[in-house]
């Protein structure tokens, strides 16, 4: 079993593509009940912070969207990098942009860049109708907050629709709309930090809710789209760019689950 799982291994490249959500500090009573209600796709900062150093003392490959696509999806893939032969990738992903996660990743980050010297590259799919907003529960980051994260060479953005919609409930017009103005905006908020023009050309579905005709209309914007499905993918039996799989993470998530994810053959 173990001979069989080792050749698997090693002749079907993995890639862990993880779905996180809002980061939480246990250490600041302003993100702890009372104060803020708790959620079940809430993640701790000081969990995320030892999961993605055990990722770069492992020297782990940390994706853009662009990259994944670049290098692993698209049909004329290009050649990968000398110096990025040896390391197995990994993206994370941080859905719908609450200024608490970004708060706290930022932090997470340039503490790993001080002592480590290593940018790390996370995927923020955001709802720019949402930007620099209070919801119901949670205040979203500004546009400006993002940029301040994509100005240090963490952030890369990209879309999760323009107000969060179960896109396969709308009609043909409000799908355009959810679909086209999220991309205008977000391409807008990034304008001048955005040279290589790869910024919102990929969406996470919200909800993971997709079907063909949300998909043909994706397509028309967006190089990719992904799920949210806990399941990992393996690029070479993926036949379809628009049906990314992410792995679900929330508070019941242990670390040692993520690290058996990041390693592979799992799922």
């Amino acid at each position: 079993m173990l001979l069989t799982l080792a050749i698997y291994k090693t002749t079907v490249i993995e890639i862990p593509v993880f779905g996180f959500h809002d980061i939480v500090d246990l250490e600041n009573s302003q993100e702890q009940p009372p104060n803020r209600p708790l959620a079940n796709e809430d993640f701790s900062k000081q969990d995320l912070a030892t999961f993605i150093e055990y990722l770069v003392k492992k020297n782990y490959w940390f994706l853009s969207s662009q990259e994944l696509y670049d290098y692993f999806l698209r049909e004329d893939k290009l050649p990968l990098p000398k110096e990025r032969k040896k390391k197995k990738p990994v993206l994370l992903s941080f859905d719908d942009g609450y200024q608490s996660a970004h708060n706290n990743i930022l932090a997470i980050l340039e503490d790993i860049e001080k002592r480590y010297n290593k940018k790390i590259k996370i995927v923020w799919f955001i709802n720019p109708a949402f930007m620099g907003k209070d919801g119901s529960q949670l205040a979203h980051a500004s546009c400006q907050e993002l940029r301040v994260g994509v100005e240090k060479g963490y952030y890369d953005i990209q879309s999760h629709g323009l107000h969060h919609e179960n896109l396969i409930l709308l009609d043909p017009k409000k799908l355009e709309i959810e679909l086209a103005e999220s991309q205008k905006q977000l391409k807008d908020c990034t304008e001048t930090l955005d040279s290589s023009q790869n910024f919102a050309t990929h969406i996470a579905y919200p909800f993971g809710a997709v079907n063909p005709q949300v998909e043909k209309e994706t397509a028309k914007y967006y190089l990719s789209g992904y799920l949210y499905n806990s399941r990992i993918l393996r690029p070479s039996r993926l036949k379809n760019r628009y049906l990314i799989p992410r792995l679900t993470v929330n508070k019941k998530t242990t670390l040692a689950k993520l690290k058996l994810l990041a390693a592979g053959g799992w799922l």
